[in-house]
């Protein structure tokens, strides 16, 4: 342990941006510790103008990124390869698409599987429906997968391939700030630069302590089922404390490992839960709500992705889709690097096919599982809006105890979200330590750990500034996601722009290996091969008769003779 921490000390750091985005966040903390009252005054104040102004730039941009990589991967990039050309995937697909689900979603799963369809039936989108009907299930689960499948995943494909592409095809190093070469040149080593990567820092930052204050309610919350722990602020706070110092022993001891074995063991225990549900649960009624939600979703995607609240309906998308689109781009810089590291050697269509439509879905499967349990419970006049009022975080719990075997279910989701918790802010501070570094992708040991220290702070911060009621401290966890995020939105777009600028001077890429030729490929490639064939056979003949002292410029087999200009 000693010989690695000290490799570890001697890695580089970038002490600008290390500084100024570890000034802002303990500044921050600050604030929250000593007035915290006049920071959710400020925030919430913010929010309001950043909504009202740019919530239509929200909305679009996310729209966007999905009709980017669509782009991307059925136009001739498709075949560009993130590597040289001859390279082939690291991974298997398999292989490839777990690691790439059990880190792009985690604690969100777990808390809004059953919270979001509910409230949805509850309180239907934008007054869309009556509710508490099937009309409001149907656009509630349509509203449901709109902001858990294509478009959140576009965005960690878009900001994960401009990554992996400039990494691995250009040698770039693993920054955000590399990705602005083609748009700044040399000023993306420089002050801009680190601008850039310090905006990545603290989108991460804060959208990772969104993660964990959710966590740490649902935790909370399942504690209290179990065995009667009081459901409390400073038990949320206690909480997230000890799992940060669970995160920090992992970081220094060097057991990743280990946590990616449990990242793994997590995988399972949430596959187990689900067929468990599927099978004790309403069967068809789950097949049948899979089928129509998807269905609909597909069907209403157009709509939904362009609908602003511009004549009503705002409220509800600021604390929906505007606070989703926002954490989720507060993600990419986690997520993007991540997915962007196993995907070496993928071309730009396998990378984005499996990106955005494996995950989605899964996300197709989970939330009609447990969306489709809740839903038949509710509508079949079991109080799930009641446990639903006193917190989103209790949902799951009042779904489970409708099942056999409660005590089990619900201590098998208190440790998915407790190791959910440690393996994320295990990995979300390790890349705000790499962009603290250069790019290294072994930063120093106690980068990552402040960064890890930060990111519980900062939780704890945001639901003790909300005040006694937990659905104050979870809208502080949104404000302040969506507020961090505004910034970091046009660094996505500025990254996407120079994406697209550096494809465009890529030579068009060759055919698959393995694919067969068309015919009129055939056929152009047969008289190219015949017209060089001539050339080189004329150009050989007119040497052999130039040596034997002939006349170099008539050649034979019938090609027109070559009169040399003076």
């Amino acid at each position: 342990m000693s010989e690695r921490l000290e490799r570890l000390m001697k890695l580089p750091v970038d002490k600008v941006v290390l500084t100024a985005s570890a000034a802002f966040a303990v500044a921050f903390v600050l604030w929250g510790v000593i007035d915290n009252k006049g920071l959710a005054k400020v925030t919430d104040t913010a929010l309001g103008w950043v909504i009202q102004s740019f919530g239509w730039l929200f909305i679009l941009a996310s729209t966007g990124f999905v009709v980017l990589a669509a782009v991307l991967a059925f136009s001739r990039y498709g075949r560009i390869r993130l590597g040289q050309d001859d390279e082939r995937p690291e991974f298997r697909t398999i292989s490839w698409v777990t690691m790439m689900f059990s880190a792009g979603m985690g604690i969100g799963l777990m808390f809004y599987g059953v919270a979001e369809p509910l409230s949805h039936l509850a309180a239907p989108p934008m007054g869309m429906a009556e509710a508490n009907t099937q009309e409001a299930a149907q656009l509630g689960m349509q509203y449901t997968f709109f902001h858990w499948a294509f478009h959140p995943w576009a965005m960690y494909a878009v900001v994960g391939l401009a990554l992996a592409y400039f990494s691995f095809r250009h040698g770039k190093a693993n920054l955000i700030s590399s990705l602005f070469a083609p748009l700044i040149g040399k000023r993306a080593e420089g002050h801009a630069g680190r601008a850039i990567d310090t905006f990545a820092i603290l989108a991460t930052l804060f959208g990772s302590a969104t993660s964990l204050g959710l966590g740490a309610l649902q935790i909370n919350s399942g504690l209290n089922e179990l065995y009667d722990v009081p459901m409390s602020k400073s038990m949320a706070v206690a909480i997230i404390a000890a799992l940060t110092v669970a995160f920090i022993i992992s970081a220094v001891s060097g057991v990743h490992r280990g946590v990616q074995y449990l990242s793994n063991t997590n995988m399972v225990l949430a596959v187990a839960l689900l067929f468990f549900l599927f099978v004790a649960g309403p069967t068809v009624f789950i097949l049948s709500m899979f089928t129509e939600s998807t269905g609909s979703y597909l069907w209403q995607i157009a709509p939904m992705s362009f609908r602003s609240g511009a004549f009503g309906g705002q409220d509800w998308l600021g604390g929906w889709t505007i606070f989703y689109w926002a954490w989720w781009m507060s993600w990419t810089p986690f997520v993007g690097a991540f997915i962007a590291r196993i995907s070496r050697g993928r071309t730009i269509r396998e990378f984005v096919f499996g990106v955005i439509l494996a995950p989605s879905l899964v996300t197709f499967v989970w939330f009609s599982i447990l969306g489709g349990v809740s839903i038949n419970l509710q509508l079949g006049g079991t109080d799930l809006a009641g446990a639903l009022a006193q917190g989103q975080e209790t949902a799951l719990f009042a779904v489970l105890r409708e099942f056999p075997w409660f005590a089990v279910t619900a201590f098998v989701v208190v440790v998915l979200v407790a190791f959910f918790f440690i393996s994320g802010a295990d990995a979300a501070s390790l890349v705000m330590a790499t962009l603290s570094c250069r790019g290294c992708q072994e930063p120093r040991v106690l980068v990552t750990v402040f960064w890890g220290v930060m990111t519980g702070a900062v939780a704890a911060i945001l639901l003790v500034a909300g005040g006694k009621d937990d659905s104050a401290g979870l809208a502080a966890l949104q404000t302040l996601c969506i507020l961090a995020a505004f910034p970091f939105m046009f660094v996505m777009i500025g990254a996407a722009v120079g994406l697209v600028k550096e494809l465009r001077n890529e030579p068009d890429p060759a055919p698959f290996p393995g694919r067969r030729k068309t015919a009129v490929e055939a056929v152009v490639d047969a008289r190219v091969e015949a017209k060089v064939e001539a050339a080189v056979d004329a150009a050989v003949e007119a040497r052999v008769l130039a040596a034997d002292g002939g006349d170099p410029f008539t050649p034979p087999n019938g090609i027109p003779a070559v009169t040399p200009q003076p």
